[in-house]
This record gives structure tokens, sequence and C-alpha cells, in this order.
């Protein structure tokens, strides 16, 4: 696949800094520090949602990519990013921005049409009553995701196919996926996550989630200092006791004692040993004979693991680095 070029210039800063200009005033050593921190956070997410592009194979020539803005943090972001490396691909591809207005009472109709007027993304605004339906079928105090998710993958569907697009862009980041294979293992008895990129159920679409790298405090970072215009679900984020909620605050508690936790369980969810499991569909223990030849994925149970401390844990990197183009290798990012 080719590469996308990243190099971002060191060019006015579009955020709410950008008030601040040099001719008017010295600079202020915060607000000059403040801005390349987020020139390296621009970086740093350009680089691995390139990343994932590459690695997962997920944007070609002439592709056009429904991005789904729910008028949250992460798919704002998306959007963002996804129109910057747009402008530096080597392959072209389109963006169609669709947001699907559930009618839920409160939700403001005129924020994200006037915000994606002001982007030049092409955009839909699909209007369909999702809200009474929930409300209807989903008993009180219910957790009413599940339904809401079911009504909203099949209206995007019709509108993807609408729209003429081939593949959807979703805005789950590292957090979404490592939070969903924990949700899949304890409630559901299943070692299952939320891969980068999948078939439609349909058959039709290449869902994709180009985000798949970067951490939330990351897309809350570039959504505080770009101000983009969040709007809040009130359906299903006020019940309190979700279980992603539950999982969400059991990663974020690793986290703080243990600095890299989640991503190393990102990188365990790239790094299967089928072998070493206990799925029948996926290794053939039935047929399992010695050979008398040494294997290198052989038992190794009785092995001493080595476990570094917590302390002196040493990341690898998010993903083998690749070419720079889409990924746009820059020092320090």
């Amino acid at each position: 696949m080719s590469d996308f070029s990243l190099d971002l210039p060191d060019a006015p800063v579009t955020g709410p800094d950008a008030a601040v200009s040099s001719t008017d005033a010295p600079a202020d050593p915060a607000v000059s520090r403040r801005k390349r921190e987020m020139h390296k956070l621009e970086k740093r997410l350009c680089r691995l949602t390139g990343q994932a592009i590459v690695d997962y194979r997920m944007i070609e020539e002439g592709d056009r990519v429904m991005v789904c803005v729910s008028g949250g943090k992460d798919s704002y972001t998306l959007l963002d990013i996804l129109q910057k490396l747009q402008r530096r691909a080597p392959v072209r591809f389109e963006l169609v921005a669709v947001n699907l207005d559930q009618k839920q009472p409160g939700f403001p109709p005129d924020i994200l049409p006037a915000y994606l007027e002001g982007t030049g993304v092409p955009f839909h605004i699909e209007t369909q009553d999702t809200y009474s339906v929930v409300k209807r079928l989903i008993p009180e105090g219910k957790t009413m995701c599940s339904l809401c998710s079911r009504l909203r993958r099949g209206i995007l569907y019709t509108v993807a196919r609408r729209l003429g697009c081939n593949k959807i862009a979703l805005g789950h980041h590292r957090d979404d996926i490592v939070a969903t294979f924990f949700l899949n293992m304890f409630f559901g008895a299943k070692l299952k996550g939320m891969p980068p990129k999948l078939v439609s159920d349909n058959g039709e679409f290449m869902v994709i989630r180009p985000l798949a790298y970067v951490r939330e405090a990351d897309t809350q970072r570039w959504a505080d200092y770009r101000e983009f215009p969040i709007i809040p679900c009130n359906l299903c984020g006020s019940q309190e006791h979700l279980q992603r909620k539950q999982v969400g605050h059991m990663l974020r508690e690793w986290e703080k004692e243990y600095p890299g936790r989640t991503e190393r369980i990102l990188h365990a969810m790239q790094n299967v040993v089928p072998s070493h499991l206990m799925d029948r569909a996926l290794h053939d223990f039935e047929h399992l004979r010695t050979t008398g030849v040494p294997d290198a994925d052989g038992d190794k149970a009785f092995d001493e693991e080595f476990f570094p401390a917590a302390s002196v844990i040493q990341l690898p990197e998010t993903t083998p680095r690749g070419p720079a183009g889409w990924t746009g290798e820059e020092p320090g990012a």
C-alpha cells in the first residue's frame, strides 16, 4: 500500500491559540509551549492513525468513506485527522460525513450541520426516530445500547448504500478496543474484541476503525484544543451501571497503578498463540501427534516466564514502524 506524507509544517495554529499573534504582542511562553505540545499531539494522531490504516489496509485508491459523526470527541477527531491525511495521501479517496439524528429530546439539530459546513466535507444528516423505538421496547432501567446499536447499524448501512460509500469509518479508539475485549471475556465468555477492520453484517461494506492505535486521552486533548462542539448522548450515556463503564473504570485504575498496561494488552491482542489456548476450532488438538522434531511453539507450560517489574517495563512501539508516507515519521512525535 502506498504511504501518506504527514510532514506537518509549523503552519498557523487553527485552535484557540490562533488569536495570539506575534505581531500583536511578545510571545507568551505558556502559549508557545501549548502550541508546541498540540503540534506534537497532531503529529502523533496522524502517525498512529496512518499506521493503523497501513497495517490493516483500511483505505485504498478510489474509496468513498462514510465517516460516522455522532457529535462526540472521538468522531470529531476521526473526521479531523482523516481530512489531514486525505490532503497528503498518495491514494485518492473521498470522505462523506454522516450523522444520525435519533430524535433524542434536547438534541440540538443545528450544531452538527453548522460545524460540518465549516469543514468543507460533504455531509448528510439522517433523521430517524430510533429514540422512541428504544424507549418503547426497553424496560426502564435496562441497558439500551444493544438495541440502539442494532437500529443505528441498519440505518447507516442504508445511508452508505444511498451515498455510494464502500467503507464505513467509526471513531472507536484503542481504549474502546481493549474494553470490548474484557467485556466479551467477563460477560460473554468469549475471547473476542473489536477489530480494526471487518466486513459489515450484510456483507456489503467494509467497516474500519482508523483510531485503533490512538489513546482516548489524546482524542480528549485534541477535542478540547480544537473546541469541537460536543453533543452528549443522553439516551444511554447517563446509565451509570453499564458494564462498559465498569470495565472502563477497571482499566483506568490499572493504568494508574501500572502505566502502560493498556498498551500491553493491545499488543497481546496482536500476538495470539492459538496452540496455547483451548479453542479446538483454532487449533487441532484432536489430531495433535508427536513428531520427534523440536517445536518452538511446543510445551512451555513449565518454563519460567520472565515478567519485568512494572516500574521498569519498557513498552515497545505501538506498532512496527511502517514506511514514512501514511505514517510520517517525525522525531519527538
